[in-house]
């Protein structure tokens, strides 16, 4: 009862001390269980009674291997003595379970394949090719619909009248090539051209969810050592160079008194708290986990009625703001509000920003004229990173810093050129994110066609005035505005004599000062 036939070589190796089931088992029959890894802090005294230890750790009990990091150290030494004693070889398995690729359901390309009176496969000929979905069927059936189309599914294949198979590819497998049809879109004779595929491919960068990480990716991966295995023309083995895993948009899940799923807009709450059916607000809802949005939980939003009640921008703003894209996204209407209502700001402020490009004779100082350089070279930078690294969430912090930078400029005197050189770049750097509304934006200001990527000019990409944090004990007290790289003795002298903390050295013992350059001193004073 604990051999499977199908795995490996039929019998399982035990290591009852650090595997629970195999300790269950040798608990059940008495079987020595013996420790032999034991955590990094301790000794050899170390034993695993009911619960086993699976985590990593020190190898001890073991002989040859004892002292060893387990598993990376061990593993790497119990194969080299195996192979040096010719009684065992490394090898790498790769296993791939069985991939169910039909579905038994209306959409999904039908599968080429018939069967005759004696129920023998009988595939469809080329010419045949390819096999079209009926249309305007009754999708309201029991099971598959195509089970219940018979005209449709009789086809004569030399000259005997056969059955078409009903069932349906799953959709996994025309997303695992999909790529090299991307490559070669016009191709009516094949679906990829090799000399394209070998131009266009792999995929720089591949973005998914985690469940397609999984299944997706896998199965792409498949297909290319598929078609590469004994096939010189074609050259890439791989689809994608970069996996980065995106998290999945959750939302909470709501069950009536029956136990059955409702959605969102079947629910109304006034609290927050309480919620209730809305055809029947007698009736108290239960409220479940916040679970990533499905169909069968009914726990999904329509993307079209956010759209249609905050627009693109503020759906893009709000998804990319709430964490970072790796992480899951915790739908939220008050969050889909808050980037709605940023983004009404931000028109509004760059009404007053056009309104200063265009108003004459603006008297020009030479301080925000920097200022407006050294920030739009400094976002550049920032935003292109972020962009680089996918921390799509600090950007939309940078694009607050934005907000507040334009509307502290625009009540200072700057030249309407350079305000308006900057502005351009600006919003430029910001369209991937809100690209509707930047676009509205460069349109009014006369900026259609040159909509390209600006460059960083690097001298102002280094700070010339730093921020320093004043402490008095260890204790924040404000900020002291100095050069950058500034001599700690020059600080302590000016903020000794300022007013705002004069009284925390007056009839006080001055002990020493703690300087972190460029960033914080700290007074201590007893």
């Amino acid at each position: 009862n604990f051999v499977l036939m199908d795995y490996g070589f039929g019998a399982i190796f035990g290591c009852p001390a650090h595997d629970q089931r195999d300790l269950y088992f040798a608990l059940k029959y008495d079987l020595k269980v013996r420790t032999v890894v034991k955590p990094e802090n301790e000794n050899d005294n170390f034993i695993v009674t009911n619960k086993a230890y699976t985590n990593s750790g020190i190898i001890f009990n073991s002989k040859f291997l004892s002292g060893l990091k387990a598993p990376e150290q061990s593993t790497i030494e119990a194969i080299k003595v195996l192979e040096e004693k010719k009684i065992g070889n490394k090898k790498i398995n790769f296993r791939l379970k069985d991939w169910g690729v039909s579905r038994q359901r209306y959409w999904g390309c039908p599968i080429p394949i018939a069967y005759n009176h004696k129920n023998e496969i009988i595939k469809v000929p080329l010419e045949k090719l390819p096999i079209t979905l009926p249309e305007n069927i009754n999708l309201n059936t029991k099971g598959n619909p195509l089970d219940h189309q018979e005209e449709w599914k009789k086809i004569i294949i030399n000259d005997e009248e056969c059955l078409m198979e009903t069932d349906t590819l799953d959709t996994f497998v025309d997303s695992s090539w999909y790529f090299l049809r991307f490559c070669s879109p016009k191709n009516t004779e094949y679906g990829f051209n090799k000399d394209d595929v070998n131009y266009w491919m792999p995929v720089d960068q591949y973005i998914g969810g985690v469940e397609h990480a999984i299944l997706h990716l896998l199965y792409s991966r498949f297909f290319m050592h598929a078609l590469k295995y004994k096939n010189d023309s074609f050259n890439e083995k791989e689809p994608f160079k970069g996996l980065f895993t995106q998290g999945m948009v959750c939302h909470e899940t709501y069950k009536d008194k029956n136990n059955h799923w409702l959605s969102p807009d079947e629910v109304i709450t006034e609290d927050g708290k309480d919620f209730f059916k809305k055809d029947n607000p007698t009736e108290k809802i239960t409220t479940g986990a916040s679970e990533s949005m499905s169909k069968s939980k009914k726990n999904t939003v329509d993307p079209e009625v956010m759209i249609k009640s905050y627009g693109a921008d503020a759906v893009r703003l709000f998804i990319l703001s709430d964490s970072p894209p790796e992480k899951d996204v915790q739908w939220s209407e008050q969050g889909m509000l808050a980037s709605y209502k940023f983004l009404q700001k931000f028109w509004l402020i760059h009404q007053s920003v056009k309104e200063k490009i265009f108003k004459k004779n603006i008297k020009s100082s030479s301080k925000s004229n920097i200022e407006c350089l050294q920030f739009t070279n400094q976002l550049i930078n920032k935003i292109t990173k972020n962009l680089e690294n996918f921390h799509y969430n600090v950007i939309i912090a940078n694009f607050h810093e934005t907000y507040s930078f334009l509307k502290d400029l625009i009540k200072k005197e700057i030249d309407e050129k350079i305000l308006l050189e900057n502005y351009l770049k600006i919003l430029k750097v910001m369209s991937p994110i809100i690209p509707h509304i930047t676009s509205e934006c460069l349109e009014e200001l006369g900026e259609k066609s040159n909509i390209i990527w600006p460059e960083i000019d690097k001298q102002y990409l280094e700070e010339k005035r730093i921020q320093v944090v004043i402490q008095i004990n260890g204790k924040k007290r404000g900020l002291f505005d100095a050069d950058k790289d500034v001599d700690e003795n020059q600080i302590i002298n000016s903020i000794k004599t300022m007013p705002l903390y004069e009284k925390y050295f007056i009839n006080k013992k001055f002990i020493k000062s703690i300087y972190v350059k460029n960033r914080l001193i700290n007074f201590i004073i007893k």
